[in-house]
């Protein structure tokens, strides 16, 4: 379970709330890693893996003909194309079992696969297209609110972890430790980045004199190393890809509207490119950033209606820059005034996580469905032929509608293999989430029009016959279907989260709320008392994160696996 106040506005902030040191430390100690349910989803599945691609389908080939036997029999991918829905189902129900339909979508879409050592993921290509759409939407932010791209190295030494008491105690059960080097002991272990706060702070105090040289914001895309003993795909993996911001200002109040301004970035790619419907807030005291003063988070309703936190924004005060004040030259600079001053920090991150988030917002029984802003392939094309004299015609129409299309800006793929039948192709399509399909026989070149069918709108009525070839019509078309799939996921996704949040006002209600699996929201007084009460009130809970508006403080919990 995880707690977390909901904050309509994030225009007003209540002060973090004050705890001992033990306690707080000691709770902390549960997070990131959480208070897990028993059933908490795992990377290895008690089910053998499942068999190849090849194998699944295979089994729906021998059929295809018939399927196809003339255009006007051509169906949607749900019905007729498969012979034997319960036998050639490749796909767990989401139903049925959701971690287990979560794995099949990432097996079988082809997203991922384990990796060699235990906990770790190896991101095979359309997976990591969808990755890269969502570096290409946020590379252009970073750079449009005045952050640049740079890299720090991967190996920290321990004694850099140290230096912030609360930053070591958060991240120690989960440091990866380099002990040997080139065959010889090390005299410090250097520690696998888990995140760079440390590593950029000793770099800052080398760069950051005086006034004039900050604000100082950069960014970087690498890999990340905490050794997880829960893993799941995407969400939770020993090694994983992210970025992560780091900016050293002046004062509170710039290091403060960096750090909004940064929750806000991760808010509307959510929003407008991942049509996810995230709820903004602030996280407890105790569950805040090891080493950080406050923690915005961004967090989304999944399918079962578990939360994911898909991302934060930390402001760090002055915790790292008083820390590493030791060093020669340390995180101080000289104001207008020629006094010294600790700078005010911020560091803020994304991560592959968000991938495995897209997949269990929209995802369906029949396998993914992606939002078109992040599809790799936003529209597959099938030409379709049963005689040999009609193949020239109906591939070199494919071919031109591809052209169009591609020249239009949209992301097209044109299969033209003959080795699966189109009803195969459509199945495989389907699961891979492209949000339109284009179907092209003899009778549509003759006529020359097209059959179009929306990813997110199964069976026939998703699907339209005699859309004109004509190039700007063609062109128009797809692109506005592209939009309203993009609108419907994130209307349908926004539909299904606030109908699994309620309002309560009593623990009486409260209870009722999580037994349901619903959301809950209702009044916290924001007291670490309160926060101890709900842990003796019901085993298993995960906490996230706090805020207020207008004077009101409000508190969302749900059933969560995920920090």
């Amino acid at each position: 379970m995880v707690v977390s106040l909901r904050l309509p506005s994030l225009t007003s902030l209540f002060s973090p709330i004050t705890t001992t040191t033990t306690t707080a430390n000691s709770l902390r100690r549960r997070s990131p890693a959480f208070i897990r349910r028993s059933r908490s989803y795992r990377f290895q599945s008690q089910q053998p893996p499942p068999p190849p691609l090849a194998a699944r389908f295979s089994s729906s080939q021998g059929t295809a003909a018939a399927e196809t036997a003339s255009e006007e029999q051509r169906v949607d991918s749900n019905a007729k194309s498969r012979v034997n829905p319960d036998r050639d189902r490749v796909i767990t129900p989401r139903s049925q079992d959701f971690n287990a339909w979560y794995l099949d979508v990432i097996a079988n879409a082809e997203l991922a696969d384990y990796g060699p050592v235990r906990g770790t993921m190896v991101i095979r290509p359309y997976g990591y297209a969808i990755w890269e759409a969502i570096q290409e939407y946020l590379n252009v932010r970073f750079k449009e609110t005045g952050h640049s791209n740079m890299y720090f190295p991967q190996f920290i030494p321990y004694s850099f972890i140290e230096k912030e008491a609360s930053h070591v105690e958060g991240f120690s059960p989960e440091l990866a430790l380099v002990t040997i080097g080139g065959g010889k002991e090390l005299e410090e272990k250097l520690v696998v980045r888990p995140t760079s706060e440390t590593m950029v702070n000793h770099m800052f105090t080398q760069w950051i004199h005086s006034y004039r040289d900050l604000p100082l914001m950069v960014n970087q895309w690498v890999n990340v190393t905490r050794w997880e003993h829960r893993t799941k795909p995407f969400v939770r993996t020993l090694e994983f890809l992210w970025q992560e911001g780091h900016t050293a200002h002046a004062t509170p109040e710039e290091a403060e509207n960096e750090a909004m301004q940064m929750i806000n970035v991760y808010t509307k790619f959510a929003y407008e490119q991942a049509a996810i419907p995230v709820i903004v807030g602030r996280k407890s005291r105790v569950e805040t950033f090891a080493g950080a003063s406050i923690t915005y988070t961004i967090e989304a309703m999944m399918g079962d209606r578990k939360a994911l936190q898909a991302g934060t924004s930390h402001n760090l005060g002055q915790n790292f820059s008083r820390a590493f004040e030791t060093q020669v030259v340390d995180t101080t600079f000289t104001d207008e005034n020629g006094q010294r001053q600790h700078v005010w920090q911020t560091s803020w991150a994304i991560s592959t996580r968000f991938v495995g988030g897209i997949i269990m917002t929209h995802g369906d029984d029949a396998g993914l469905m992606l939002p078109p802003r992040v599809a790799p392939i936003q529209v597959v094309i099938i030409p379709i032929w049963k005689k040999d004299d009609d193949k020239v015609g109906v591939l070199n129409a494919a071919s031109s509608v591809k052209e169009v299309l591609q020249t239009a800006g949209v992301k097209v793929k044109l299969d033209d293999t003959d080795q699966r039948t189109p009803g195969w192709k459509f199945n495989f399509w389907e699961m891979k989430g492209v949000p339109l399909r284009i179907e092209i026989g003899p009778r549509d070149v003759s006529s020359g029009s097209v059959v179009i069918s929306r990813r997110d709108i199964p069976g026939k009525q998703g699907k339209v016959f005699g859309i004109s070839m004509e190039p700007s019509s063609l062109e128009a078309y797809v692109k506005d279907k592209l939009d309203e799939i993009q609108s419907a996921l994130l209307e349908q996704a926004t539909s299904f989260r606030d109908s699994n949040i309620v309002d309560v006002s009593s623990y009486d209600e409260l209870k009722v709320a999580i037994s349901q699996g619903k959301w809950a929201r209702g009044p916290w007084s924001a007291s670490l008392q309160f926060f101890l009460n709900l842990v003796e009130m019901v085993e298993f809970y995960d906490f996230e994160g706090c805020g207020v508006s207008g004077g009101e403080k409000y508190m969302a919990i749900r059933t969560s696996n995920f920090d």
